[in-house]
């Protein structure tokens, strides 16, 4: 079992809510996440304990966000195939990526999202703004970088598998 699968099971995403999260105003939310965790614990020593309140929030939010909404009218844009593609890469365990999309670059974009978070949480604990904003770019710019490469996973594996072409509609 895929590391990706395992955690998809924490975020309950079974084929419904798989679909749900496909919609375009999912993906796009859960981008709200990491900037607003950053501005909560920044903000501790002027609202002290209180900034638990945003910050817990917004992880309830991160979690829950994959099955609120609706599956979408059309998966045919980007924000719905980069999930869709994550989908079949969880699956590369079961079902062969190509030989083009068997790359160390998943890893590589996922190391510098997590560089990104590491960096930010530093920025948090010693108050570098430089450092909370490089931080968060970072993670944000190596995550849509990593879900870019997964609609194009998507693409290639949809044309071979009649399974992953029939969650495009």
């Amino acid at each position: 079992m895929t590391f990706e699968r395992k955690i998809s099971k924490v975020f309950r995403l079974n084929e419904e809510n798989w679909m749900r999260h496909a919609n375009p105003i999912s993906v796009y939310t859960r981008y709200s996440c990491l900037p607003i965790i950053v501005l909560a614990f920044w903000s501790r020593v002027w609202i002290g304990w209180w900034c638990a309140i945003p910050a817990g929030v917004s992880l309830l939010w991160m979690m829950f966000n994959p099955v609120l909404f609706k599956k979408p009218k059309s998966t045919k844009n980007w924000a719905s195939k980069s999930v869709l593609g994550e989908r079949v890469y969880l699956n590369r365990d079961a079902v062969a990526l190509p030989e083009i999309h068997q790359t160390p670059l998943y890893a590589v974009l996922n190391g510098i999202s997590g560089a990104g978070l590491s960096v930010a949480i530093w920025a948090v604990v010693v108050y570098s703004v430089w450092g909370a904003v490089l931080g968060t770019a970072l993670t944000i710019i190596g995550k849509s970088w990593f879900l870019d490469r997964m609609v194009w996973l998507y693409e290639s594996m949809k044309t071979d598998n009649d399974e992953y072409a029939s969650w495009e509609y």
